[in-house]
């Protein structure tokens, strides 16, 4: 007996009763999302309804096969190192992935860096690397060759993920986290297999992880912060949930044990495009302080889930020697001065 074809108010239905549609349903979904046949308020409906039943592992995969089918990709090769969390923890701290990923790849791990422009906060990370002078909207040869070159690519959402438009609006209007947040993490266009991502929703860490072991991540590391964050804290402890090689665990980071002093999120608060970029320019510059930590302690997740430290304390050391000898921010200038010289 053939299936039945997909149709809008079957797939709100099941989840409006609380039941999974499965990876078939939700990967004809977003098909007709990326199609452009589905409507504003179909998507809308869509998305609000599968957060407020709990996105399944499943579910989760159809969406992220179905949106990797209408990308582009990088051509490049090797391990590699994404910082791409799925923001929506309301929280308005300044751009701490990027600026991770930035120290990250001072430290020698190869990073590309996925993003897009704020959704539902203030600043996005394209908007703060633009404000910091980086072409943001490379083509895929492009972002390969600042990956070779420098050290670190970045991936504008826009560019590789073209088909995404037709949802814009809607995630736009609704302004809170739905599965367009956690798909970022899971389709980035270079394939990299290295991540630390933070997740706004704990409920999802499993899930994220889970998935990400399905698609063939290799290392990752994924956590919520203490107070919500989608960083790893600085103010109390957060949880983590980490894959290697196809093994999870799970435990809890305690910044104090890793000699960080406490800051409430407030401290790290950001703001315009141009004030995180000062922000993250200070930082790089080797300035003191609560914002410099929450940096060196995800970029000490990146490390690990890069390889390049075993554990948090030498990913701390090492991310913390990035920036106090100038690589860091020899990576910016030469990602800068890779991305704005290319001809693409």
């Amino acid at each position: 007996m053939s299936e039945a074809p997909f149709s809008w108010p079957h797939a709100l239905t099941t989840l409006l009763e609380g039941r999974d549609l499965g990876e078939r349903d939700t990967a004809l979904a977003m098909t007709e999302i990326m199609e452009g046949a589905a409507t504003p308020v179909q998507i809308a409906g869509f998305v609000v309804a599968l957060r407020a039943k709990g996105e399944s592992a499943p579910e989760i995969a159809g969406l992220v096969h179905t949106m990797r089918s209408y990308s582009q990709t990088v051509p490049v090769t090797g391990e590699l190192l994404d910082t791409c969390g799925t923001g929506g923890d309301r929280s308005g701290t300044f751009n701490v992935s990027t600026a991770a990923a930035i120290v990250c790849a001072g430290a020698g791990v190869r990073v590309a860096k996925h993003g897009n422009r704020a959704a539902s906060s203030r600043c996005g990370s394209a908007d703060v690397l633009e404000a910091l002078g980086v072409r943001i909207d490379l083509p895929p040869e492009g972002v390969a060759s600042c990956i070779d070159t420098a050290g670190i690519g970045f991936c504008f959402a826009p560019v590789f993920h073209p088909a995404m438009r037709h949802a814009a609006e809607p995630r736009r209007e609704l302004g809170i986290s739905t599965i367009f947040n956690f798909l970022g993490p899971l389709t980035n266009p270079a394939g990299a297999r290295n991540q630390a991502i933070g997740v706004a929703d704990p409920r999802k860490l499993d899930v994220m992880v889970e998935v990400l072991g399905h698609l063939g991540s290799s290392h990752v590391v994924a956590f919520h912060g203490h107070g919500g964050l989608d960083e790893l804290a600085t103010s109390g402890p957060s949880e983590v949930v980490e894959l290697v090689g196809g093994d999870i665990r799970r435990w809890t980071l305690d910044p104090a044990e890793l000699g960080l002093a406490s800051a409430p999120p407030g401290i790290l608060a950001g703001g315009s495009a141009a004030e995180n970029a000062r922000v993250i320019g200070d930082v790089l510059d080797g300035a003191p302080g609560p914002k410099r930590d929450i940096v060196l302690l995800n970029a000490a997740a990146g490390l690990a889930a890069g390889g390049a430290a075993p554990n948090m304390v030498e990913g701390l050391a090492g991310a913390a020697d990035s920036v106090d000898s100038g690589r860091a921010s020899l990576a910016l200038e030469r990602l800068i001065e890779c991305s704005t010289s290319f001809s693409g």
